[in-house]
């Protein structure tokens, strides 16, 4: 990662000391985290994930009850067991009911384990498919400030190394785009006016 941000350092002072007085570099900052979580659309997708979780985990709780009636059953069986005045036919029948249940509360643990990890997969995944597409039309935006502005770099301001150091540690006479763009593209959803 050092020898990235080396690589474009040592690239723009190449580049900036080539143009030399006959222009100069335009250059501008945006802090994309902030872009990302104060975008709307961010917020929304947000939402409908707690949503899908609290279903999923309304689910996971409706599984789980019917396995504690099971351990309730299988508690109170254990209590006449211990009984002495149970005759042999009850025993056995206790016996036979104690087996199926461990057996059926067992195959319902395993169905809601393997329902919660397929669940929580499968809404990660779209999550994650959601927030590279909100990324997208960030970018997109931009690409465009960079494109209208004729801005020969724009640079994430938020952007940290592996390390936790900023990739932009000092920038003179840049411009943040951050604030402008959020308004550009919350516009019209009634956020960032």
């Amino acid at each position: 990662m050092k020898s990235f941000l080396f690589l474009i350092v040592a690239g723009l002072l190449i580049l900036s000391s080539s143009l030399g007085a006959q222009q100069r570099l335009k250059i501008a900052t945006v802090k994309m985290e902030k872009l990302f979580n104060e975008y709307h659309k961010t917020a929304e997708v947000q939402r409908d994930v707690n949503i899908e979780r609290a279903r999923i985990q309304k689910d996971n709780n409706n599984k789980l009850s019917g396995i504690r009636e099971i351990d309730a059953r299988l508690q109170e069986i254990r209590d006449q067991l211990s009984s002495a005045n149970l005759g042999e036919k009850q025993r056995r029948s206790l016996n036979e009911e104690s087996r199926r249940l461990a057996q059926d509360g067992k195959s319902k643990e395993r169905e809601r384990t393997e329902y919660l990890e397929r669940k929580n997969r499968a809404l990660t995944e779209k999550m994650r498919k959601k927030m590279r597409g909100i990324l997208v039309e960030i970018q997109r935006s931009v690409n465009e400030r960079a494109k209208e502005g004729n801005y020969d770099f724009i640079l994430d301001a938020s952007g940290k190394s592996n390390q936790g150091i900023p990739f932009v540690i000092h920038a003179r006479e840049t411009t943040d785009l951050t604030d402008s763009l959020i308004e550009e593209i919350n516009e019209g959803s009634g956020k960032g006016e």
